[in-house]
């Protein structure tokens, strides 16, 4: 069988295993002593913050074409759809030195950043190719196949608390934020070959479309968990030539070989082209029906195991300890893994793709009924959710839908994992992310859900989570929150900030308007031709609004609800990006791939944005009145309203009331 008809010849995760397992020595390898990285198994003594947004650019999902999503809309199999194709390919590691026009696409490759004007993704097997025409056969949404900048991790963002014990999950995180400094029988030498145009070392400089290496450091702590030494091969970048050299280099030194990505279908994935030359066997797997981790690649030579896994954090890591963990355990004579598990209820209604079975990472929660598990949504390209995650359930691969309340069993993740004290489900607020770590410094620990307000008062009305942090407001009384309080949730006053309209400095069509000529110009309702223009006619301010593209924010969040209310029914370019945070907002503003936005005043200082003020709102806290005793509660309430916490939320901007 050639390489090219065995690749992605997925198969079952069980016959995968055997067929592995098959071709390598489960016997242990000996017995020596070698020093181990300071970092890990150590406590972090002080709060670690992102200095850079990840990713740091909207990025691609998949292998496939970026468009706008309504150039696509009525697209179908017997009615496609056309677009101009731009000559330019869009690979990952490049940035894009053009804007996608209406009625354009351009080829992307999968981490590849998305021109400005680009809000969807054309997956390569819903559209073909003609000349320099894309017909594309099913219709696509905003947002499809997008990882928004800034949406996992942002600038700014505490990452990880003090008190923090380091696994490898947690210095996976360091890495992906370009940190360097944080840390029997004989150990198998592991080496890792991280590949890609696109990654570099952690401690260079972050470069457009480029993204730091957090594989390498994850992946070689995670062997050291097992007991294995990691030998790092450094980043190899899309030559065929120069990989198949290192690979060979590693084969020489090390018992098992990792290389990480460059095993799915994109024309920059080498890794399987090189693996493929192997023999003895060669490949025996590639292509496992996993959700993440379908384009696993499993091979060895020379009694040496040589496997690819995927380039997605996420993926990577799942993948490694179903396949890789086991054999390092047996090398290194270690027994076999016991995870604990707990049993709970899914909390939400989730879909699954049929024919996959699907690890889901989870937040625990308890009730009175015992444990819900809250999916975590990130998907495999986040490099913060297994940080963050207690645990995984495994959905079979033949069911498409859980319905909520359906008992699960969660797999706990790592043997110190345990729920937190304090389970916060709402609105995102910098305020609040300053709140949990002081609670931290106190010893509680707490999970943190970012599903708005709406969400958030919800959960807290099922007693679902311990805290709900909100600000909704009522549009007949005018007032903030107080008025969604029923019998089953207590309202804890919180603090006041400043939500406002967001521009780059220098933007002559804000710079010195008001908030209502800013809301004409946007929606397009000036009865008077634009201050920005220079022509003074109709058709250049018709111009200026179609150029003027804004950043929204998820349905259900108090921020999504102020927009709607000032746009009063106008959905302005950009309308329909949604992300989840006001970080993310920022970022898109900032990096200019959308011209404005909404979010707290705060967050535009931090970004160093001009600001407009809209309104002043109440974030305050949600408490189900079952929970309002427990200890963590009591203890967040005490830290709220300490002075030492209103003056750092005073430091930070936010309107601090006078105590009754």
């Amino acid at each position: 069988m050639s390489a090219q008809e065995q690749f992605l010849e997925v198969i079952d995760r069980d016959e995968a295993e055997r067929r592995f397992r098959a071709v390598v020595a489960l016997e242990p390898l000996g017995s020596e002593r070698i020093a181990v990285a300071e970092a890990l198994g150590r406590v972090l003594a002080e709060d670690v913050r992102s200095p850079v947004d990840v990713p740091g650019f909207d990025r691609s999902n998949f292998d496939g074409f970026a468009v706008r999503a309504a150039d696509t809309f009525g697209a179908a199999e017997l009615e496609p759809r056309s677009l101009r194709l731009r000559a330019e390919s869009l690979e990952a590691g490049a940035c894009p030195r053009f804007s996608l026009a209406p009625g354009e696409a351009a080829a992307i490759a999968t981490g590849g950043m998305l021109p400005r004007g680009a809000d969807a993704i054309v997956m390569v097997e819903h559209a073909e190719v003609r000349g320099t025409e894309l017909v594309i056969r099913r219709a696509t949404t905003p947002g499809f196949g997008i990882t928004y900048a800034g949406t996992d991790l942002a600038a700014g963002e505490t990452v990880l608390r003090a008190g923090t014990l380091l696994s490898s999950r947690e210095t996976g995180v360091l890495a992906a934020i370009g940190e360097t400094h944080v840390e029997v029988w004989r150990k198998p030498r592991v080496a890792i070959l991280s590949t890609g145009n696109e990654l570099i070392p952690p401690g260079a400089p972050l470069r457009p479309a480029c993204i730091y290496d957090s594989n390498a450091q994850v992946l070689a702590d995670a062997v050291r968990e097992l007991g294995g030494e990691p030998q790092h091969g450094g980043i190899v970048g899309d030559d065929l030539p120069a990989l198949r050299a290192r690979l060979h280099a590693a084969l020489d030194s090390a018992d098992l070989v990792l290389l990480s990505g460059g095993t799915s279908k994109g024309k920059g994935d080498l890794c399987y082209r090189v693996v493929a030359e192997l023999t003895d066997p060669g490949i025996v797997v590639h292509g496992v029906a996993l959700k993440p981790g379908k384009p696993l690649c499993l091979a060895a030579t020379r009694g040496k195991p040589v496997i690819v896994l995927p380039g997605f954090p996420t993926s990577a890591l799942f993948t490694f300890h179903e396949f890789v963990a086991p054999l390092l355990r047996r090398w290194g004579g270690r027994p076999a893994a016991q995870r604990r598990t707990i049993a709970a209820r899914l909390a939400v209604k989730t879909s699954s793709d049929i024919g996959r079975t699907e690890y889901l990472l989870v937040n625990l929660v308890s009730d009175e009924q015992g444990w819900l598990a809250f999916p975590l949504g990130k998907g495999s390209g986040s490099v913060s959710t297994f940080s963050r995650a207690d645990g995984f359930i495994i959905i079979p691969r033949h069911t498409e839908l859980v319905a909520a309340g359906t008992p699960v069993e969660v797999q706990l993740l790592g043997e110190h994992t345990a729920p937190a004290d304090l389970m916060v489900i709402g609105s995102h607020c910098a305020g609040l992310d300053d709140l949990l770590s002081q609670l931290q410094r106190r010893g509680v620990t707490s999970k943190f859900l970012a599903a708005g307000s709406t969400a958030g008062l919800a959960a807290a009305r099922q007693n679902a989570c311990d805290l709900a942090g909100i600000h909704l407001l009522d549009p007949e009384s005018g007032r903030y929150n107080l008025p969604f309080v029923t019998d089953s949730v207590e309202l804890i006053p919180g603090y006041a900030r400043m939500q406002g309209i967001v521009y780059r400095p220098g933007d002559v069509r804000f710079e010195g308007k008001t908030l209502a000529e800013i809301v004409a110009t946007v929606t397009g309702r000036n009865t008077e031709p634009s201050r920005a223009t220079t022509t003074g006619d109709s058709a250049a301010s018709a111009a200026t609004v179609n150029d003027c593209v804004m950043v929204n924010r998820n349905q259900g969040s108090g921020t999504r609800m102020l927009m709607d209310r000032l746009l009063a029914g106008a959905k302005p370019a950009g309308y329909a990006v949604q992300p989840n945070s006001h970080h993310a907002v920022a970022a898109a503003v900032q990096q200019g791939r959308a011209d404005w936005g909404l979010t707290i005043e705060t967050v535009a200082r931090a970004y160093g944005l001009k600001f407009v003020p809209v309104q002043e709102e109440h974030y305050d806290f949600v408490v189900p009145k079952s929970r309002r005793d427990r200890p963590a509660v009591r203890e967040f309430i005490r830290c709220l309203q300490s002075d030492a916490a209103r003056a750092r939320l005073t430091a930070l901007g936010f309107r601090v009331a006078d105590p009754a």
